[in-house]
């Protein structure tokens, strides 16, 4: 049930993408408006609930505060010293240091994005979201990006009107969590969207003249949906062409309802080999786009699989089909070099320092080509 809370001040959310580090976060509304997802945990346990928009401008005043001197600084000096943040630190008023921590992390990215928050800010009433759009604008009077997550469901039943107006009013981007493109899967973690509603709900950001992030996640079919979820996903992307498709490898965390299907054998967890063989289909399947594909997030087993479409495909197909070629036992290296955090490629591999260390964590853990998923299964569960 959604619910509207009385302000308690600025505030912000657990989460944003990984490419929104440095940007300001503006919470719109609190925790996720679905929550089923059966292999997400955040937000569990968590009531959905909307910001009213004099709050949300609350926050956008307590944040102009202490960014808009910062700003003045930074257009000056091109960078902002210990001594200018403890300047404009002696002008926070009480209960406002989140919000002046938050103008000076904004600094750290020269201020040139903005992420509302929290999972699917687009749930609020156009009307609403254009206002606070308006008013962020009227506000922090420089060019920068506004994006946000959205759910396909939600964008679906937005008018194209709408969305055109979001767009004007400074709307830049879009994050979609598409996950997959199989009904098959969708259905079966529970994520309330079909694939139809994926394409149009991509299409219409495209129209709207947003950039459209979407993201994907190997993996996440478990080894009978695994080639139904690559070739469907693609076929989605393919009709979609997004500015970006971002992937965020399947981990399961020990809390979630996947977790449970997992231990109980009706959920069958691929291997990081059969991932990316996945992976790999995947890309071969994506036809005449021009994304960008991106693969900036610490679970995934490749971080310079990425590229822009057309030209790139081939090269990124090709560090996946090397990788494949590999003995077991270099495999094993490479996996267990990549989740120490050692390796971000396999280019980071060859000659690399770190291999000693490596083949010792190997040897003290009695990691084998067998057992080496089972092992790091729990590592990459902390990034979660």
């Amino acid at each position: 049930m959604t619910k509207i809370c009385d302000y308690k001040g600025f505030e912000q959310g657990p989460i944003r993408p990984p490419s929104e580090a440095l940007s300001l976060l503006i919470r719109v509304s609190r925790n996720c408006p679905w929550n089923r997802c059966t292999f997400c945990p955040v937000y569990k346990g968590e009531t959905f609930s909307l910001r009213p928009v004099a709050d949300v401008m609350k926050d956008i005043d307590a944040v102009a505060r202490y960014a808009l001197p910062l700003y003045d600084i930074l257009k000056k000096n091109s960078r902002i010293t210990a001594i200018d943040i403890e300047m404009v630190q002696a002008m926070v008023i009480s209960g406002e240091m989140p919000a002046f921590q938050a103008a000076v992390n904004w600094t750290r990215g020269r201020m040139t994005s903005v992420f509302l928050q929290d999972a699917n800010s687009l749930i609020l009433k156009p009307e609403d979201l254009i206002q606070v759009l308006l008013y962020m604008r009227e506000k922090f009077p420089w060019e920068y990006r506004i994006t946000s997550y959205a759910r396909s469901h939600t964008l679906a039943r937005i008018s194209d009107e709408h969305l055109a107006q979001m767009s004007g009013a400074g709307l830049n981007r879009i994050h979609i969590g598409m996950e997959s493109g199989s009904d098959a899967v969708l259905k079966m973690v529970k994520k309330g969207v079909t694939k139809a509603e994926h394409i149009m709900a991509g299409q219409k950001v495209k129209r709207a003249g947003m950039e459209l992030s979407e993201y994907v996640m190997p993996g996440l079919g478990g080894t009978i949906f695994s080639r139904e979820h690559a070739l469907e996903t693609a076929d989605a992307l393919n009709q979609i062409n997004p500015d970006y498709i971002r992937l965020r490898t399947l981990a399961i965390p020990g809390h979630t309802e996947l977790f449970t299907e997992w231990k109980n054998g009706r959920f069958k967890k691929m291997t990081d080999v059969a991932v990316v063989e996945e992976i790999l289909l995947f890309i071969e399947s994506l036809g005449e786009i021009t994304s960008t594909l991106a693969s900036d997030h610490i679970l995934n087993l490749f971080q310079d699989v990425e590229g822009h479409f057309p030209d790139d495909k081939e090269g990124m197909c090709d560090k996946i089909r090397e990788f494949l070629a590999m003995d077991p036992v270099a495999k094993m290296h490479y996996q267990v070099g990549r989740r120490l955090g050692l390796f971000h490629g396999l280019g980071g591999m060859k000659g690399s320092a770190h291999m000693k260390r490596v083949k010792e964590t190997c040897q003290q853990y009695a990691i084998t080509p067998d057992n080496v998923d089972s092992v790091l299964n729990e590592l990459m569960n902390r990034f979660i």
